[in-house]
Order: C-alpha cells, then structure tokens, then sequence
C-alpha cells in the first residue's frame, strides 16, 4: 500500500516541468459567421435560412449591425470545443470557471496522482526570482508527495473500520479499499499543491462566448496568462473562419482600461477586514446572510398557479413540488428541473450565503454555475500571513499537522521573497497552495441549490462542500422547514421509491445516510 516517505519524496523534487499552455480547436461548425448571418436572416424570414445562402453584401451588412446593436443571440449558436492544457488551475478558477456559459471536463486532483511538478511558470521570471518561484514549486510537490503517504496508512484505517474489512472476506474487496485509502489519501494531500499546477481539460463556448473572453482577459486575477490562452483560442477559431473575428467583435480591454485596477490596486489584504468577515460567520463555513421572508408563501402561489389548481393548500402545493413520492422528476438522475413547468416555482425562494473555503474547494463549487458567487481577487485578499483552510486528516494527525503547516508557511515565504525582489502580486500570487482561504458571497434559488445540494450531500462528495452544503441546509431549514422537508443527498430522495437507492454504484459510501439523514457522522 503506497510508497515510503522517503521515496515519494524523491520522486517529485527534480526540475518542474512547464511547456507552456497547449490549445487545440477539437470541433466547431464549418461556416460559423455565415451560420450567425443566415440565424439573423431567419428572424424575418417565412423559412429557415441555411449558411451557404449567404452573400457576401448580408455578411458586410448584417453581422456588424447585429453585433453592434447588441443582438448578441445569433453569435452564441457557433460553438468552439478546445483541448487546454499546460494552463494553471488559478487561470481556471479566476477567469474560465467564472461565469455561467461553458462546459467543462477538467483532470480531476482528487483522483488523478501528481507524480511530476508540473505547474505554470510565468516567463517574466529571471535570476533569483525564477529559482524562488521553481524551488518553491518543487519543494511543494515533495510535501505532497510526503503526505500522501502519511495519509494513506490513516484513511486505510478509517476506511477499514468503516466498511468491517476485518469482517470480510476477499482480496479483491481488500484492494478496493487500498485504493479508496490511496485516493482519499491524495485527494487530501492536494491542499499543499500551488495554484500553479497545470492543468487539462475540454472546454467548450459559444462563439458569443468567446469574443467575451478575449474582450475581458485582462480583469481576471491572472491577465497575462489569461492573454496568452485565449490569443491562443481565438487564432485557432480564426484559422477555421476568419470572418468571426474580423468582421465582428472588440478589441481586449488595455490594463489602464481595468476597472477593479483603477479602484483597488494590488496588494496584501487588510487582516482586519478578514477578521471581520471571519467573526461574521459565527463558525461555520457557510452562513445565510439574506432571504425572501416569504419564501415558502411565494413557491406555493408560483405551484398553484402554474398547475391552475387553487384548491390546493400550502402543505399539498409545496409537496407536489419537492415530495419524491409525488413529483416523480425527483426521482431522475438527469436533472430536469428546470425544463418543468412546476420545478420551475421554486425559483422564487432566493438565498445568499457567505462563505469561507479552500482554493481547492471552491474550484468545485463555483462548477454549479447556476449558483453564482463574487469571488475574491486573490491580488487583493490574501494577508501576509499564512490563511488556509486544514483538511480534518490532515489537522488530527500530529505528524501530518505538522507537515502541512511546514509546507504552507514555506508557501508564504516564498511568495513574500517573489514580492521583497520586485515580483508583482501577479507573479507572486501562482505559489499559494490549494488550502488558500478565499471569501465570498454566493446565491442561489431553491431550484438550482436543491441540485446543488442533492450531489453534495453525498458522501462521496468532496470533504470541504459537504460541510458547507449541510450548513447551508440546515440554516434554511430552521427558516423554512416547509421547504427543506426533501432535501438529502439520492439515496434519502429515493429510499423506498426507486432503485437503486444509492446512484455512485460501486462508489457507495457504505454507510446507510438514508436512515439518519440530516444527522449522518461523516469520518472521512
């Protein structure tokens, strides 16, 4: 079961490994422009209109006065598919992952092992300031790789205790528990990773889409390599149609041009302000800071009048909504939600958290993009002193505490070495690790938090967003108990109602929620 401290160390403390971001334009449509044009034409056509009726006077004519009268619609049915990679996951989570229009599959940290420091180097870097940022890097890969190894001997234990492995028979059942220990061993581990590990993944965007993202390159926390990535997506859409960006668009914001810039320049946090924010959630990751009062009032309206049924009381107008036993689309593990006429009621009950997580975990929540959060430049939030969130594992475990709280302050220092050479907090900020506190408001409305959290009350779930979704849950379970009554991870929604009960198959938890749910001991 794993590797010695010793030899997982060396494994990663050899030369960081950074080729720059790769971009490759998977799929888009033959004739992206002409299709806009022949999408615009429709609009006033008997018929539908298709792309080779195009003539080149409409696409002189047509597409500039579409796009500059702000009738933006027909340029979002072109649609551009990229494989990144050799970019950083600060770039993904500051800027690619930041709104709601794109589609991601990204290398997952908490299954896929980090065997090689691979990680953004910003070319800027010269002299001393370059074997700072690279020994810093490296030396954050050997503590992950010392930890993940101290780990796994801790989660086997928890995992083997949990599951009665002792009780059980089989070699086979006996690696697959190995191998739930190693992933959750390096799942935790990754907290000492820097923001700067690279990073792949498939993204797809509209064609609107990306004319945004090369206008606003330079608002994002991380401006120059945020350049470089979509210079890179945008010639490679050019080179498939020219037209789409020549005949169309604006040019990308210029840095004095930045708004956040010219009102809050970078620079350290101020700690009281991060005092404060901390004070005001009362302990919990997680706090609900505002709500319609009348809730539950306004969904069971919204319920009556979508099904024209003013018979129908509160109590049985909010069940027909959120009860499994009688709104059967619960049950579906495709979320359809918001393509029902009734689900659609629940829109109207609005929520907003404040919230203190990891880096790391924020770059899964911030996924449920219908649940949108302003989240932190890390240029302007982070404090000189060391801010992180500490896994449980990590924190009840003497050896590994110590390991952790070793690799976090060498973090710091390193980037307060970058800062003291002239490095800007640009530069500086790519050497925080994954544990990095960040601070933010989030909102939702019941139907897209009810999604939310479903998958995150799982207990496969990532450590971090569970805890923060059952704080969010009971918080507005104590407003609006009515509304909170079948709200659960699956396995609670669909108990007794369809089968399978639990939906991860063979990733069950191996513990029965549904029988306790919302009181469920999480151990690991």
């Amino acid at each position: 079961m794993g590797e010695t401290t010793g030899d997982a160390t060396q494994r990663v403390t050899g030369e960081v490994i950074d080729g720059g971001p790769e971009v490759r334009l998977r799929n888009t449509f033959a004739a992206p422009y002409d299709d806009a044009i022949a999408a615009a034409r429709t609009c006033y056509s008997p018929r539908v209109i298709q792309a080779d009726e195009i003539t080149d006077g409409q696409r002189e004519r047509i597409g500039p006065l579409t796009y500059e009268g702000g009738h933006h619609t027909v340029f979002t049915h072109a649609t551009y598919e990229f494989d990144l990679s050799g970019i950083s996951r600060q770039l993904v989570w500051c800027f690619l992952h930041t709104f709601p229009f794109y589609n991601t599959e990204q290398q997952s940290q908490r299954y896929v092992r980090l065997d090689e420091a691979r990680a953004h180097v910003p070319t800027s870097l010269r002299g001393e300031a370059r074997d700072v940022y690279t020994a810093a890097v490296a030396r954050a890969w050997a503590h992950y790789a010392e930890l993940s190894a101290r780990l796994e001997p801790v989660t086997m234990d928890i995992l083997s205790d949990l599951w009665r492995l002792r009780d059980r028979q089989g070699r086979a059942f006996g690696r697959s528990v190995r191998r739930e220990a190693e992933k959750k061993a390096i799942e935790t581990a990754r907290y000492v990773i820097p923001i700067a590990c690279h990073t792949a993944m498939v993204y797809t965007v509209s064609g609107i889409t990306l004319h945004r993202l090369r206008r606003m390159a330079a608002v994002c926390d991380v401006p120059t390599e945020a350049r470089i990535v979509v210079e890179q997506m945008v010639a490679a859409a050019r080179e498939a149609d020219p037209a789409f960006f020549e005949r169309v668009g604006e040019q990308p914001l210029e840095d004095e041009m930045v708004v956040e810039d010219a009102i809050a320049p970078p620079g350290p946090a101020d700690p009281a302000a991060l005092e404060a924010f901390d004070k005001s959630l009362d302990g919990r990751a997680a706090r609900l800071v505002d709500y319609g009062v009348s809730g539950p009032q306004v969904v069971a309206d919204a319920v009556r009048h979508v099904l024209g049924r003013h018979d129908l009381d509160d109590d049985d107008a909010i069940a027909a909504v959120l009860d499994p036993r009688r709104n059967r689309y619960r049950l579906d593990t495709l979320n359809v939600s918001a393509h029902s006429p009734l689900m659609r009621a629940l829109n109207h009950a609005h929520y907003t958290f404040r919230k203190r997580i990891s880096h790391t975990a924020d770059s899964q929540d911030q996924r449920h993009r219908m649940v949108p959060g302003s989240r932190p430049l890390l240029t302007r939030s982070v404090p000189d002193h060391v801010d992180v969130i500490e896994p449980d594992l990590i924190a009840n475990d003497p050896a590994c505490h110590a390991l952790f709280r070793e690799a976090v302050e060498e973090a710091w220092d390193a980037r307060a070495r970058l800062l003291e050479l002239g490095e800007t907090p640009e530069v500086a900020q790519y050497l925080l690790p994954n544990a990095v506190a960040v601070r933010f408001e989030e909102s939702g409305s019941l139907l897209h938090l009810l999604h939310k959290w479903t998958m995150r009350t799982c207990l496969n779930a990532q450590r971090e967003i569970f805890d923060a979704s059952m704080d969010e849950i009971e918080q507005v379970r104590a407003v609006h108990p009515s509304l909170m009554e079948h709200v659960g991870p699956p396995c609670s929604v669909r108990t007794g109602l369809v089968r399978p009960r639990c939906t991860e198959g063979s990733h069950f938890c191996g513990i029965p929620v549904w029988k306790t749910f919302p009181e469920v001991e999480r151990r690991i």
